[in-house]
């Protein structure tokens, strides 16, 4: 996927989720998790000018958090299915972990999401099936961290050479 879009999404995103981060308290940590899925018509697993974002696709998303303090290690692991929204994105929200600075504590963390299925019976082959490459954006101020997973995406089960040339998948 374009780093630039990525980038944009996150942007987004960010701005978003701190106006609602301002208004809690600031003791916890407010983390999420976010991604895209899209449809790589030309099935050369890039985002090409065919290609659109897939809403109604399932995403398998798993976490563990290490928290490491002073005083304190902490491990968080969770497994969640989410569905892409009209956009293509799916985003996983864990509005308050208690104990856990994320923007100013030293966090290991490790999120891949996992393909489950397509909404789309046209474009339904799986292509990258799962990522575990984030990047990640922390807000010291609102104690915000958000991890963005590198976009995975289905292909249609045929290429059209007339859109897409004589590239092989």
């Amino acid at each position: 996927m374009n780093p630039l879009v990525l980038f944009f999404l996150s942007f987004f995103f960010i701005n978003s989720m701190s106006s609602k981060v301002e208004q809690s308290k600031k003791t916890s940590a407010h983390i999420s998790v976010m991604g895209l899925v899209y449809c790589d018509i030309c099935s050369n697993n890039s985002f090409s000018r065919h290609s659109y974002f897939l809403p109604g696709a399932e995403v398998r998303i798993d976490c563990k958090f290490k928290a490491s303090w002073p005083k304190t290690r902490e491990q968080i692991s969770f497994s969640v299915n989410r569905t892409t929204n009209k956009h293509g994105m799916y985003k996983l929200e864990i509005p308050s972990v208690d104990g856990i600075a994320c923007a100013q504590a030293a966090i290991d963390s490790s999120c891949e999401a996992s393909l489950m299925s397509s909404s789309s019976k046209a474009c339904n082959v799986p292509g990258y099936k799962s990522t575990t490459n984030e990047i990640a954006i922390k807000v010291k101020q609102q104690n915000l961290c958000i991890y963005s997973l590198n976009a995975l995406n289905f292909r249609p089960s045929k290429t059209d050479a007339g859109l897409c040339g004589n590239r092989k998948p």
